[in-house]
């Protein structure tokens, strides 16, 4: 059997180890268009900081294609499909030969058109090892950094260069900070909290026109910089799949099998969508955690086993400058709110199930409610105060206990 997985991020290491659970002979190859060992991205910015270093990014051991029986092509970027001839095209000219295919290609930066922009000079992404990298040769302490976008990647950036230069300015069109996953209470704390270290923000306002080291916003005002960074967000990498008329909406269309539309091709990760069982809808979820199961479920039927894919729900756990934050599900119905100081927790309630959170400062014990909420567990039937104020195991049924704790109730 031969397996090529184009990829080689998260996703790819989940179909890798989900493919050698059931076949241990077939033949694996990876491509990839960076020329890295496996790394995990989220870590770009503790590099950029001084918190990690390139050894203890990567995601697996420096012997896992080895171990793992794996051929890997490195700086290589699979170019077409040819789903009947089944047989993918690299830009080197190459041709590969697959019996299963996964398409692992995450995503891609988006950048909104803004009249000037083609005509900054030291302007970046923030979303490989190769952009903090060259974020980080263009940088001195005497540089007034821009950065469009007060979203996780923007506020990962600005955290990971706030001692190295000599300023900071974040620009967003939201009202907020963060707002795909904090309300407006919640994105005022870690507001206050990151404007303490050399990071000013501009909210309700646009770039309007670059002119040179210039940007003149909506709301009038002007800003002066050396180096930009663009992260208004990111779309699925999903030109692979188009091109072959594959079944695309925002990404990829996968069943609970993580199988295209198309016969013997697989997709996984933040390129595809997944379906959110707090809204009953299929979105994207590009979290680390989901495109390992994805992953993992792909190469696992890839191989001719049987896994589907559930259970999945938007899920961030992140922290900047040292105050933590971990959002899980979808903010609908009843709040239930507590907040000291820098510690807040607002849980949300519909029809009987913990639907969704937010947590900032104190997160301790926030897989219990992860936990309510992935298994649908009916709030009547726990001390659902209990859990509110003090989430324990003590506050579940000696049942509810036992499944939690992966043991079995004796029920006579």
């Amino acid at each position: 059997m031969k397996y090529v997985i184009i990829g080689n991020s998260t996703a790819a290491v989940g179909a890798v180890e989900g493919i050698r659970k059931i076949d241990m002979e077939g033949e694996i190859t990876i491509i990839s268009k960076e020329p890295y060992h496996v790394y995990s991205r989220p870590l770009i910015s503790y590099l950029l900081y001084g918190k990690t270093d390139e050894e203890r990014m990567k995601y697996r051991k420096e012997d896992f294609y080895d171990a793992m029986n794996c051929k890997v092509l490195l700086g290589k970027k699979a170019v077409k499909i040819d789903d009947a001839k089944k047989e993918v095209l690299l830009d080197s000219g190459e041709v590969l030969n697959y019996d299963k295919l996964l398409v692992a290609t995450g995503s891609l930066p988006f950048v909104p058109p803004m009249k000037g922009l083609e005509g900054v000079e030291k302007r970046f992404s923030f979303m490989s090892l190769d952009d903090a990298k060259k974020l980080e040769s263009a940088i001195s302490p005497n540089s007034k950094v821009l950065i469009i976008g007060a979203g996780l990647i923007g506020l990962k950036c600005a955290e990971g260069i706030s001692k190295k230069v000599e300023s900071i300015t974040v620009v967003d069109l939201a009202d907020r900070i963060l707002s795909s996953i904090l309300d407006n209470d919640g994105a005022e704390i870690v507001k206050s909290h990151i404007e303490k270290e050399n990071v000013r923000f501009i909210l309700n306002a646009k770039v309007e026109e670059f002119t040179g080291n210039s940007a003149l916003l909506s709301n009038g005002e002007k800003v002066e910089f050396d180096v930009l960074v663009v992260a208004v967000g990111v779309i699925p990498n999903t030109g692979l799949i188009k091109d072959i008329n594959g079944k695309v909406n925002r990404g990829i269309v996968i069943d609970e099998f993580c199988q295209t539309s198309i016969p013997d091709i697989y997709a996984a990760g933040d390129c595809c969508e997944s379906f959110d069982i707090t809204i009953d809808q299929n979105r994207i979820l590009a979290l680390l955690p989901n495109a390992y199961m994805q992953g993992e479920c792909a190469g696992i039927n890839m191989a001719g086993g049987k896994k589907e894919f559930g259970k999945a729900i938007p899920m961030n756990a992140i922290s900047f400058f040292g105050l933590h934050i971990i959002t899980a599900g979808s903010y609908v119905g009843e709040v239930y709110s507590q907040i000291e100081g820098d510690n807040y927790k607002k849980l949300f309630v519909r029809d009987g199930l913990l639907k969704g959170y937010i947590l900032i400062g104190n997160v301790d014990k926030a897989g219990i409610y992860t936990s309510l909420i992935r298994e649908k567990t009916p709030l009547s039937e726990i001390d659902f105060e209990l859990v509110f104020q003090s989430p324990g195991l003590m506050a579940f049924t000696r049942r509810e206990r036992s499944k939690m704790l992966g043991g079995v109730v004796n029920e006579y």
